[in-house]
């Protein structure tokens, strides 16, 4: 009888707080309501197994914890529920400052995925690269555990190490060990290339739009009437904040729909729309995206793409096309639930399909490559001197006999360069894409 007073006490607790939430009303039918407790006393009955039999005690804190996480997380791999301390970090987050190893990542198949490694930091600089999963931790194994666990673990004190082990597509499973350390974010970074502005945007944090502004005023104040274009690159750039990436979008648009976010019930769906004004004045636009940008950098990818006001460069998006709403809980920590799913101004959904570069160019690095001692015009016997051109001295073994070539070096196996640098080659292929255009419009106007 004490046994059946518990579980009862255990379901009318978890049905006062369905009925406070919403979730069973007034009017609810008869036969639903019936339903909904019919399930409520199967909770009751495990709550109280397992209280009672576990082979260790735990508490009830802990059991109802991890009943709302089991149940946030079965529903996809970005709800969940944030504990106190979870939850006090993601607000340092998404202030631009926290500690940890860099890494944003996502729950796949019961591994931990890395969606990017944030520039500058541990991860970034082990190496790790969008796609990795993570399968062990410090040598424990990651199956079993939910996303918040595996990140808890995988924070800690700065100065600390944890081994990682990383399976990456065909290669045998490897060991990193990362050094935890204080993670500032610094969002926005700018730099001229020639006559192009390059402004990387790594998150969208609080400090994303400001920093933008700034940067564009930069490149503008450096180069003034020379700056033919710029390269706003969002590769590996895991998303964050919705307001930050509308700003985003809205300082190089001048009217239109930026994103529209649709819920379950349509009195809920948004439209975010541009206000006049266009930092750039017109200039054209490269947006560069890989499979490491995400979420509020798809929208940003996906607006200038549909107005035209960008050219999409690079491989597809991660696809990330769901809203998360964080929900607090008083006394307690917080739930993150998806709430909506965004589309873009054409009406396009990304949700596991992704941006589509307009486009698309792989990562790769430029070799040069020896080709050899070659024959010209110049070695011919008896060739036309060009009177307008002084004759130079030929290079020693220039006249070779022809077939004759130069020992080829052995090709080495480097790894690939790090974003934004001079042997970036979609980077490369932005800045020469904003060159043939600038030229082709001076042409057409002359």
């Amino acid at each position: 009888m004490k046994y059946l007073s518990r579980i009862a006490l255990a379901t009318a607790v978890v049905a006062v707080v369905l009925y406070a939430a919403g979730v069973i009303t007034p009017m609810a039918q008869t036969g639903q309501r019936s339903e909904t407790y019919r399930q409520l006393n199967l909770f009751g009955e495990v709550f109280e197994r397992v209280r009672a039999d576990y082979v260790e005690e735990v508490t009830d804190e802990k059991l109802v914890e991890s009943a709302i996480n089991g149940m946030l997380t079965a529903l996809d791999p970005h709800s969940g529920y944030l504990t106190a301390k979870s939850y006090q970090d993601m607000q340092v987050q998404t202030r631009g400052e926290f500690g940890g190893l860099g890494i944003e990542v996502t729950m796949e198949q019961g591994l931990v995925k890395v969606v990017s490694p944030i520039d500058e930091t541990p991860a970034f600089r082990a190496g790790l690269q969008p796609g990795d999963l993570i399968t062990h931790l410090d040598g424990e194994q990651v199956m079993g555990l939910t996303l918040a666990e595996a990140v808890e673990r995988m924070r800690g004190r700065v100065g600390s190490e944890i081994k990682l082990t990383i399976r990456r597509a065909a290669q045998e499973p490897f060991e990193v060990t990362l050094k935890r350390d204080v993670i500032r974010i610094r969002s926005v970074r700018s730099r001229v290339i020639d006559n192009t502005g390059y402004i990387r945007i790594t998150t969208f944090n609080e400090q994303t739009q400001s920093g933008l502004e700034k940067a564009v005023a930069d490149l503008q104040a450096e180069k003034g009437k020379d700056l033919i274009g710029i390269v706003l690159d969002l590769r590996n750039n895991p998303g964050g904040l919705l307001d930050q990436a509308i700003s985003v979008s809205d300082a190089f648009l001048n009217q239109g729909e930026i994103v529209s976010t649709r819920g379950r019930r349509t009195e809920d769906s948004q439209r975010f729309n541009a206000k006049n004004g266009d930092i750039a004045d017109g200039l054209p636009i490269v947006t560069l995206i890989n499979g490491g940008s995400a979420s509020a950098s798809e929208i940003v990818a996906g607006a200038l793409q549909d107005h035209k006001r960008a050219l999409v460069l690079g491989t597809k998006s991660f696809g990330k096309g769901s809203v998360q709403t964080i929900i607090p809980l008083p006394g307690h920590g917080a739930m993150r639930l998806t709430t909506a799913r965004y589309y873009t101004p054409s009406g396009r959904s990304i949700q596991a399909v992704g941006i589509e570069p307009d486009l698309e160019v792989p990562a790769a690095r430029i070799d040069l490559i020896d080709e050899g001692k070659r024959r010209s015009e110049a070695d011919l016997r008896g060739a036309l001197n060009n009177d307008t051109v002084k004759p130079q001295q030929a290079p020693a073994n220039q006249n070779a006999p022809a077939g004759e070539q130069a020992p080829q070096a052995t090709p080495q196996v480097a790894p690939p360069p790090a974003l934004g640098d001079d042997s970036d080659y979609q980077l490369i292929r932005a800045v020469d894409l904003l060159r043939g255009l600038h030229m082709f419009n001076k042409r057409a106007v002359n």
